[in-house]
């Protein structure tokens, strides 16, 4: 062996001792394990509450009417607080609802507006009235091709666990199917509605802490439908039942703005209409705690003693904040 071979070997080799020895410090027991949600990043901004999602309607409109600066929100609110899933209050598709379970709108006014890593989880949905001009079973059979569309069928309901915050029990969420109540011809298909509603109020577990109803049409506003059919032939339909089954808030769209209003009775009703287009708002009357004509959405918390909402607009502001307790 040449002599500057055996000087460049020797050399080679006492490099690699000093580097075995440290390496081999890291070896043995330090073997870590990761799951994915490890690496996950999560909510800057924890609470002790058990479930979270936040409530949007009255918004597919191509991404005009700042429905896009609504969704760029939500999409922030969502990277920073803790949240669940999405429930669309109904009116997802203007005008004209969608055609197919291939209508483009599912790419115009949906998939290519709501982009936010953090609302791409489960969305549950319900109809509204212009969802009805077209097939509206196209938005049933979507639900075979979206991860996040989640609409089994035009009324469907979960019990959700919570076992976090103060106490334990459960949530009930009962997804009901509004615009066949405004049409006479299908009276039928209302009544068979409605026992299934009072079935499933009725033989709710026994601890379930709140029942939440949402649908698209309010039974009271103080936009412009204050004395409209709609609002009137909702009232006369589920009023009673609310009270017989202690409801204890009704969700919904239809007026595009954002409401709580409190009627007689135990029911509060919260309105998220704002995702799109916007209509007036009358202040002033006995039954409202808080009325706003602002593109927005809205962000429930809640656990076995406390239903926390905020009305959230496209900045970010929290306009208003309540929590019911029990």
């Amino acid at each position: 062996m040449k002599r500057r071979d055996f000087v460049r070997n020797t050399a080679l080799t006492a490099i690699g001792a000093s580097l075995i020895t440290p390496l081999a410090a890291f070896a043995g027991d330090r073997v870590t394990h990761f799951e994915s949600e490890d690496l996950t990043l999560l909510p800057a901004i924890k609470d002790d509450y058990a479930l979270h999602f936040m409530a949007l309607g009255d918004w597919g409109r191509n991404g005009e009417y700042d429905q896009v600066a609504v969704a760029k929100q939500m999409g922030f609110w969502g990277a920073a607080h803790a949240n669940d899933f999405v429930v669309s209050v109904g009116d997802n598709f203007y005008p004209k609802g969608v055609v197919s379970e291939f209508d483009p709108l599912w790419h115009y006014s949906f998939e290519n507006i709501y982009t936010a890593h953090s609302l791409q989880c489960d969305w549950y949905p319900v109809m509204g009235n212009h969802d009805y001009h077209s097939d509206v079973d196209a938005q049933i059979r979507y639900s075979k091709i979206s991860r996040r569309w989640n609409l089994e069928s035009l009324y469907y309901s979960k019990e959700i666990t919570l076992n976090k915050g103060m106490g334990t029990g459960k949530a009930l969420l009962v997804m009901i199917d509004t615009d066949p109540f405004l049409h006479e011809a299908k009276a039928a298909q209302v009544e068979t509605q409605m026992k299934w509603l009072h079935e499933t109020l009725g033989n709710a577990s026994a601890d379930v802490k709140w029942k939440i109803v949402i649908g698209h049409h309010p039974h009271y506003t103080v936009g412009p439908r204050i004395n409209n059919s709609d609002t009137l032939t909702m009232r006369k339909a589920l009023t009673k039942t609310f009270e017989d089954y202690k409801v204890d808030v009704y969700l919904t769209g239809h007026e595009h703005s954002l409401q709580h209003l409190k009627p007689e009775g135990v029911t509060h009703l919260f309105i998220s209409g704002a995702g799109s287009e916007l209509t007036p708002v009358t202040s002033g009357l006995p039954y409202s705690k808080f009325q706003a004509s602002e593109h927005g959405f809205m962000y429930f918390s809640i656990d076995a003693k406390r239903l926390n909402v905020k009305a959230i607009n496209y900045k970010g502001d929290v306009l208003y904040e309540t929590e019911l307790t029990k």
